[in-house]
C-alpha cells in the first residue's frame, strides 16, 4: 500500500549508476536493491555510457562520479540536461573542492553527495533529487551558500576556473594550439586537452572558438 493509503503499489525510482570503480558500482547498485523503492536499470563506467543510458532509459535519477574515463561527470551532466532534462542528477564523488562542487551545479546536477556519506544520506539524497530538490552532503551546503554569496572579485575573471585553467583559457583566447600552450606551460599535450574538457564545461561553451570569444570579451588576450 502506498503511504498514502491509496492501496496502490508505489512506483519505484528507476535509477542508473555511473562510477569507473567496480567495487562502488556494484556495491551502490547492490545497497539499492535492498531497498523497496528503487531499481537499478543499468550500470555504466564512464561519462559517455552515462549520457547514452539517460537518453535511452529515461532513469529518474542518475548518480554519477565527477571523475571518470571518456567523459567526466560534469561534461555529461551538461549533454545529460540538454538531451534528457526529465533525468534528475545526483553527483557522488570523492571530490569536495570547491571548484568540482560549483562546476556540477552548474552544469544542471540537483544534488552532491560524497562517496564517504552513511548509506541512508545517499538513498535520501536520490529521493530528493528524484523529487526536484537540491540536496548536498554534510558540510558541503554551508561553503556553497558561502561561496555563493561571497562578493565577486571582479579583478579576476571566470573565479569557477582554477588558476591553470585560466592561463591555458588565455593562451586559447591569443590563438595558440594544444601543442603551442604545452610548450609555453610545460604541460603534456593531453593534459592540456583534459583541462580544456573541464574549461569547456564549467564555461557552458562546445567549441574552443566560443570559449576564446569569451575569454577575449573578459580581457584575458593570451597572456600567461
Amino acid at each position: 500500500m502506498n503511504p498514502d493509503g491509496s492501496g496502490q503499489a508505489a512506483v519505484a525510482l528507476r535509477v542508473v549508476v555511473a562510477d569507473d570503480h567496480p567495487v562502488v558500482r556494484d556495491g551502490l547498485a547492490a545497497l539499492l536493491g535492498l531497498t523497496t523503492d528503487m531499481t537499478v536499470l543499468e550500470t555504466v563506467a564512464d561519462g559517455r555510457a552515462a549520457v547514452r543510458a539517460a537518453v535511452v532509459l529515461r532513469p529518474d535519477v542518475l548518480v554519477m562520479d565527477v571523475q571518470m574515463p571518456v567523459l567526466n561527470g560534469v561534461e555529461a551532466t551538461l549533454e545529460i540536461r540538454r538531451a534528457a532534462p526529465d533525468v534528475a542528477i545526483l553527483m557522488l564523488t570523492m571530490f569536495d573542492d570547491d571548484e568540482s562542487v560549483l562546476a556540477a551545479m552548474r552544469a544542471g546536477a540537483l544534488g552532491y553527495v560524497l562517496k564517504g556519506a552513511e548509506q541512508d544520506q545517499i538513498i535520501r539524497a536520490i529521493r530528493a533529487v528524484a523529487h526536484g530538490e537540491a540536496i548536498f552532503g554534510p558540510g558541503i551546503a554551508r561553503r556553497v551558500l558561502d561561496r555563493l554569496t561571497r562578493p565577486t572579485r571582479t579583478s579576476e575573471p571566470f573565479p569557477e576556473l582554477t588558476a591553470r585553467e585560466r592561463d591555458i583559457l588565455g593562451l586559447v583566447a591569443g590563438g595558440l594550439t594544444n601543442v603551442a600552450i604545452g610548450h609555453r606551460l610545460g604541460l603534456a599535450t593531453k593534459t592540456v586537452s583534459n583541462n580544456l574538457s573541464s574549461i569547456f564545461a564549467k564555461l557552458q561553451v562546445s567549441s574552443r572558438a566560443e570559449a576564446a570569444d569569451q575569454a577575449r570579451a573578459a580581457g584575458l588576450d593570451g597572456r600567461e
